[in-house]
């Protein structure tokens, strides 16, 4: 839809190959980015005059179809049409429902309108919070139990294998490195899925290109020394921003190519310059294994704060990253001079 000019009559979406509620799920999904209000909007802008949008399935939870339904609301200016049945024949099939929507509402006859019964309405998903199974804006408890659990057997086996804790008071700089790549990762995860689909092949692109981007830097950092490690700081910071300022649905309309090389540029940038700084930092500390385990550490941390994006999105993950890699910088400055590597 996002690279062509053709109009349709009729644009259905009919029952996408994942959809089914699992309580408290959050995780993307083959369809997360179809139900969002983007989506929609793109669907609304492919239709021909007095064309048709419709979408179907079995929904089992009444706040996940008023979300749906509310979306195509709040893109076509009308409720939609609902046709809902629990039988067929006499045989139950469960809450199937179909939501059908037009430009021109005279085009539609509806056997009956969408009204929800609830008194708030879930708010429509978006590109950049896809979450359509989790209804609210929240950590569900299950994660945080689990979340604490790996965090704690994280802060156990580090203890173990790192060293005390206390000799790692003098590498905060690459604790915090840590946490903010963890974000870095997570992000580009989700851009790529959005770029080109969330299935097991575009996640191996993108860990893939991560491993490949890391041993690049560390590639560059064994032949080229750099002697002014700001500038290396500057960077990154440009390139979090460029990041920041370009929304990765913005290529969709790119063509195959084009779109590939501009999703590796932004995504890959910002983890290319933090790695040749981590690598410049690991020149000068003095202890490999305590150096290691703090940031190791901060991965761990990293992995729990990346659930925060259900609260504020992902690309607001940009923005916790740019931070955290602030607290790096400021922990880590004296190490920025030629006499300190």
């Amino acid at each position: 839809l996002e690279r062509t000019t053709t109009t349709y009559d009729l644009i259905l979406f009919a029952l996408p190959d994942s959809l089914t509620l699992v309580s408290g799920q959050s995780a993307l999904r083959l369809e997360s980015y179809l139900f969002t209000r983007e989506a929609m909007h793109s669907a609304a802008a492919h239709l021909s005059p007095g064309g048709s949008f419709a979408m179907y399935n079995y929904y089992r939870e009444d706040w996940l179809l008023d979300r749906l339904a509310g979306t195509l609301q709040e893109v076509y200016g009308h409720a939609p049409c609902l046709n809902a049945n629990s039988f067929d024949a006499g045989k139950f099939i469960g809450n199937f429902s179909v939501l059908m929507d037009s430009k021109d509402a005279g085009a539609l006859v509806c056997p009956q309108t969408w009204h929800s019964a609830a008194r708030v309405v879930p708010t429509p998903a978006t590109d950049d919070h896809p979450f359509v199974y989790l209804r609210t804006r929240t950590i569900p408890g299950l994660y945080l139990l689990v979340l604490g659990l790996v965090l704690l057997a994280s802060v156990v086996l580090v203890r173990v294998a790192g060293g005390p804790f206390g000799a790692m008071r003098s590498y905060w700089d690459l604790f915090f490195m840590g946490v903010a790549f963890l974000l870095l990762e997570t992000k580009n995860v989700v851009q790529f899925a959005l770029l080109f689909g969330t299935t097991w092949f575009v996640n191996a692109l993108v860990f893939g290109g991560i491993l490949l981007t890391v041993l690049a830097a560390v590639e560059t950092a064994k032949r080229v020394r750099v002697r002014r490690v700001w500038m290396l700081w500057a960077g990154l910071a440009a390139a979090i921003g460029v990041a920041w300022l370009v929304p990765a649905d913005s290529l969709l309309s790119l063509t195959l190519m084009p779109r590939f090389i501009a999703g590796v540029a932004l995504a890959f940038a910002p983890v290319y310059l933090a790695n040749l700084i981590f690598a410049e930092r690991f020149r000068s500390v003095g202890d490999s294994t305590v150096a290691f385990g703090a940031n190791l550490l901060g991965a761990m941390v990293g992995g729990v704060v990346e659930y925060l994006s259900l609260l504020i999105g992902y690309r607001s993950l940009l923005l916790v990253a740019a931070g955290i890699y602030a607290l790096a910088f400021v922990f880590g400055r004296r190490h920025l001079t030629p006499a300190a590597a």
